[in-house]
């Protein structure tokens, strides 16, 4: 393993626990399904985007507001 795939699954890994942490009704599946198939999850993919190398609450920073948004636009009021 790659250390640039060992930073994506650790980042991984931190995205999911401060999703839960946010969120305690969700199980680690869901989150990780969350994370998983976001937006930012893809960024992260990407090794351009530098991501990986980011804080977790930074990159979280961008999951929260991708997941919010996505609430906000099954949701509207």
């Amino acid at each position: 393993m790659t250390e640039f795939e060992q930073m994506k699954l650790d980042m991984t890994k931190n995205l999911t626990t401060l999703l839960m942490d946010d969120d305690p009704s969700l199980t680690m599946e869901q989150a990780l399904s969350l994370v998983l198939n976001s937006n930012t999850y893809q960024k992260l993919q990407n090794e351009a985007t530098h991501f990986y190398y980011q804080s977790p609450r930074y990159v979280y920073a961008f999951l929260d507001s991708e997941l919010k948004k996505k609430i906000h636009d099954l949701n509207p009021e």
